[in-house]
């Protein structure tokens, strides 16, 4: 079994044993470099256009609105996942600068505690973006992602509980890779099993979604390798075939690739009019 995994359990267990070093998150924000040209927002507009922002959104945008949001006094729009939301964004196009995108995903972590604090209700989105930020900024750093993945699990159960929905089903996306991904008990958190039902249920509410079906077919992959290689296979298809079709923005190609990576472990050539399945099957 050769699975595709962003924090191996090995690795994690190596880091802890030699690293001599404490990470910890970075605490020096990105340079947006002039904003001369930005729109002059208020907090109100800023918070109206923000629930727009998507991975199609313009790079110049996100750093006009995250710009203006630093500049902001305190106002209601830092108790929303406004500022955490944006730096995913952010983070998550940054491929070719790690320092960066660790950079952008901290202060992501940063916006969402602020929020959580000055909050009296609880929302969803914001434990979300929390942990989908912590995740970027400490998944190159093997002993700082241990310490962090109770905490990960955490704000992914209360995201899946107050807003499932969120990001077309993220929480359940999310939470089910984290499953998947680390290290099973005594040593961690992971559970196959849950990693399933849960990636399973992301595709059966959000089947419109390409990584809901990329997700789903990696676990399948992983945890059955070749008993479920046909659906492997659909789901795959599945997934390339709503992103091609679609218009997901500087995601688009960063998708395409991850779904050959896993069809090449797997061994899965995928026709160009591959079709994918309904709804849970």
């Amino acid at each position: 079994m050769n699975p595709i995994r962003h924090i191996p359990a090995g690795a994690l267990l190596i880091g802890i044993l030699l690293s001599g070093c404490t990470f910890t998150l970075p605490e020096d924000i990105v340079d947006l470099g002039t904003q001369d040209t930005c729109p002059e927002w208020t907090s109100e507009e800023l918070q109206a256009r923000a629930r727009e922002f998507n991975h199609c959104t313009e790079t110049s945008t996100l750093h006009c609105a995250l710009g203006t949001l630093r500049g902001a006094s305190p106002s209601p729009i830092h108790r929303t996942e406004t500022g955490a939301r944006i730096c995913y964004l952010l983070a998550d196009r940054t491929t070719k600068d790690q320092e960066k995108k660790e950079r952008y995903a901290a202060e992501g972590v940063r916006w969402a505690e602020i929020a959580l604090t000055e909050r009296i209700e609880p929302i969803g989105a914001v434990h979300y973006y929390l942990a989908v930020n912590l995740g970027m900024a400490v998944r190159q750093h093997a002993t700082l992602a241990v310490k962090n993945l109770k905490r990960l699990e955490e704000e992914l159960l209360k995201a899946k509980e107050l807003s499932p929905q969120e990001e077309q089903g993220g929480p359940l996306r999310v939470l089910g890779m984290l499953y998947l991904m680390a290290p099973p008990w005594p040593k961690g958190i992971g559970d196959g099993d849950k990693a399933l039902e849960l990636l399973k249920e992301a595709v059966e509410k959000h089947p419109g979604y390409p990584l809901n079906h990329a997700f789903y077919a990696q676990a399948l992959w992983d945890l059955e390798e070749d008993d479920a290689i046909d659906q492997v296979k659909s789901h795959l298809g599945k997934s390339r075939e709503l992103i091609e079709k679609g218009d997901w923005g500087t995601a688009r190609e960063r998708w395409l690739k991850d779904i050959e990576k896993i069809a090449a472990d797997a061994e899965i050539k995928l026709s160009e009019t591959e079709a994918g399945p309904g709804p849970g099957q």
